[in-house]
């Protein structure tokens, strides 16, 4: 019972502002640093599918290269050729563009050092 008058006289006398404050700020922090860089890579990813055309080299989800031979846009799917004579039908959803493409460095070159 006595538990119960303090917290509401703590109440009373305004201090349960501070735990609204608290909260708003909580949730301006999630916006900036979680919610909002997550819509703009949304975005950027978006953008990026509906410019593929036929003939770009692209990655699905699943990690499978191959280059886009033809996009239905009814379906909402594309024909991607992995290998010469190989197409797979996949969803325009789980294709992502190729950026570029690095070339594999040659460990053994990096770390052996020529003597002489």
């Amino acid at each position: 019972m006595e538990l119960q008058t303090i917290l509401l006289q703590q109440q009373a006398e305004g201090n349960g502002w501070s735990g609204m404050v608290m909260i708003v700020a909580m949730i301006v922090i999630f916006y900036f640093f979680m919610i909002r860089p997550q819509s703009k890579k949304q975005k950027e990813i978006k953008k990026a599918r509906e410019a593929m055309q036929k003939g770009d080299k692209v990655v699905t989800a699943g990690g499978i290269y191959g280059t886009i031979k033809s996009i239905s846009e009814e379906t909402n799917t594309m024909m991607m050729e992995v290998a010469p004579g190989v197409t797979i039908k996949v969803s325009r959803e789980q294709v992502f563009p190729v950026i570029a493409e690095t070339p594999a460095k040659d460990s053994k070159k990096d770390s052996v050092k020529e003597e002489k």
